[in-house]
């Protein structure tokens, strides 16, 4: 019973404490689309990323009923820094749903200007008044939520004098863009402005994104085995970096009799947990901030290292010394000219080798299917030369000439002629060490790769169209490894199957400049028609500072490169995260997402026909 009244009165207290309009909240995922396409038409950064932001405390003077139900604590501003525009989860301030989704929008206008000024409030202000002088059509909208919010804010007659000061001066400030004012201290700083940027962005966000890389510390993997089950967080957490704890200070619990006994003490340092059934999703959740620590032991987790690499007996053959490959830097805005090094290899210990039995009946189905496409030969009427009179065109002639009616450049001749379907094809594989990631009990991403070669070799080779497979992974800018499986000038054949059957996990994802290469190899093509299909299961990182926009960057320029080239690049991923940036680096219509990894090889066969037909 008790437990009974308790919830009642918790509903009943949290209900009154709310100052938000739940009936009215717009979502960030039901404007995240609107509002990137409205900052990159206001002139934003095309590179930034739309995500949620994360809380901030927010110590300003709380109402009797607030204090009571514990709400009123935290608020979440929005804010950006080089790689991401960070916008509130949810919008529910005001009771007109309209008016919460033009906050979105006027909070997303704002942030594609730069403000200026000594404090929040003075930078908030310039913003506030180039966006207005920019553009003029949004100063009515703006006035609504002006006038909304100004409304909402607490009176300053119910306030103490220093913080009833304040509060004035922030009104001042909303009203009037121009106008200079200066917050004196008061116990309590003035209530959270929605219609304003972060007054002091998350410094651990802005840290990360401008220090360097460290290439001594270990990087969080991308992917793990178990990727498909792996839970996504629903709200976006501030992050701390600190020293990581020795595990020696702290209280320990202990039984007093156990002080005599020597068999159950054991050196174990508890600073890390190792529980395979805690749920660290839901522990994430509950935490309102968290804190990493570089460690130096190894833990049961999931983990990016600086491998060494094989020895070179081991290693696959190196084919060339080093080939220079661009590489563009979006923070200076130039293309470097010779920054990476790429290596073509071939398998060291790859054996001829048939099609494997399992996939010998789907391969035969595609062949069959996909023979109707190979060129034939057939007859072509009503020519001016040829090999055999066109007997219906040549009755044609003799009747007219009868009745007076001469032609003599009528076609009267049939020619025997191909139909060539002049296309060339570069499959391009993604091989990084992510591929070793299993997609079930009995395989991995890599077998999956490596079957929907097989079957999409067997397609092409029916149709007999011009292709070429190469795989790519990478360790730094300079060694990025480009395998050659099979080149334009090669018959698929066992030699080529054993290619395909050696193939296995390399390093990391430098996906720019094995883009750049392939498009030079597939530019020497004498085909009209030239299809760059890039088959990859993550983003593209390496252990340099190829991680995050740097990386999105130069991948989205070599695609550019290759469209401006004559090129179709299209992307197919296994990447269930892949729609936060596949359509910035290939548009939204060149690529396509495989929810399915198992359904790979079969669907992949059936894309090319889709895209070629």
């Amino acid at each position: 019973m008790e437990e009974f009244v308790g919830k009642i009165w918790h509903r009943f207290i949290t209900n009154s404490a709310n100052t938000h309009y739940p009936d009215a909240t717009v979502q960030l995922d039901e404007i995240r689309r609107t509002a990137s396409i409205f900052f990159r038409a206001l002139g934003g950064e095309s590179g930034l990323h739309i995500k949620g932001a994360t809380d901030s405390e927010s110590y300003a003077r709380r109402s009797v009923l607030q204090r009571i139900a514990g709400s009123g604590k935290k608020t979440q501003y929005a804010w950006r820094d080089e790689e991401t525009l960070n916008l509130p989860d949810s919008i529910a301030l005001f009771p007109d749903r309209e008016l919460n989704r033009d906050l979105y929008l006027w909070l997303t206008a704002i942030s594609v200007v730069s403000g200026e000024g000594r404090d929040w409030i003075s930078r908030n202000q310039d913003r506030t008044r180039k966006t207005l002088e920019v553009w003029p059509g949004l100063k009515h909208r703006y006035q609504r939520l002006l006038q909304a919010h100004l409304a909402q804010r607490p009176h300053p007659d119910t306030l103490p004098e220093k913080e009833a000061a304040q509060e004035s001066h922030i009104c001042l400030a909303l009203s009037d863009p121009t106008l200079s004012v200066t917050l004196e201290y008061a116990r309590h700083p003035p209530q959270p402005v929605p219609l304003w940027l972060h007054p002091s962005p998350p410094k651990s966000e802005m840290d990360r994104a401008l220090q360097p890389h460290d290439p001594d510390l270990p990087e969080p993997a991308d992917d793990g085995p178990d990727k498909k089950n792996q839970k996504k967080q629903t709200r976006r957490k501030q992050g701390n970096r600190t020293d990581m704890p020795d595990g020696k200070d702290g209280l320990m619990s202990f039984r007093l009799e156990s002080l005599w006994s020597w068999a159950e003490y054991t050196k174990v340092d508890r600073s890390s947990v190792e529980d395979d059934d805690d749920d660290a999703m839901q522990t994430a959740e509950d935490m309102d901030s968290i804190t990493l620590a570089p460690d130096n032991d190894t833990t049961a987790g999931k983990i990016k290292l600086d491998l060494d690499l094989p020895s070179t007996d081991y290693d696959d053959v190196v084919l060339t010394e080093g080939i220079p490959i661009d590489e563009w830097d979006y923070k200076q805005q130039r293309l470097q000219k010779d920054y990476c090094r790429l290596q073509e290899m071939a398998p060291r210990d790859s054996e001829a080798t048939e099609l494997p039995a399992r996939l010998r009946p789907q391969a035969h189905k595609i062949r069959r299917q996909f023979e109707s496409l190979r060129p034939q030969r057939h007859w072509v009427s009503r020519q001016n030369e040829g090999t055999e009179l066109d007997l219906e065109s040549y009755i044609n002639f003799l009747t007219d000439r009868k009745q007076g009616r001469v032609n003599n450049d009528m076609p009267v001749y049939r020619n025997l002629q191909n139909h060539d379907r002049d296309l060339a094809c570069l499959l391009l594989a993604d091989l990084s060490l992510s591929t070793d990631a299993h997609i079930n009990n009995h395989a991995r991403v890599i077998d999956v790769i490596r079957d929907s070669l097989y079957l999409f070799s067997e397609a092409l080779t029916a149709t007999g169209d011009r292709f070429a497979l190469h795989g790519f992974s990478s360790r730094n800018r300079n060694h990025i490894r480009f395998y050659n499986i099979k080149r334009f000038d090669e018959h698929y054949d066992d030699n080529i199957r054993g290619h395909i059957d050696s193939i296995r996990p390399g390093y990391y994802t430098r996906m720019g400049a094995a883009i750049r290469h392939a498009t030079q190899l597939l530019v020497e093509e004498a085909s009209s028609q030239k299809l760059l299909l890039i088959l990859t299961d993550g983003k593209p990182n390496d252990l340099d500072k190829y991680e995050g926009r740097y990386g999105i960057e130069d991948t989205r320029m070599a695609v550019l490169e290759a469209e401006k080239l004559g090129l179709r690049p299209f992307c197919v991923t296994i990447d269930e995260q892949a729609e936060d940036y596949l359509p910035y680096l290939f548009g939204s219509r060149s690529y396509v997402l495989i929810h399915n990894a198992e359904e790979l090889p079969r669907k992949l066969p059936l894309l090319y026909l889709r895209l070629t037909h």
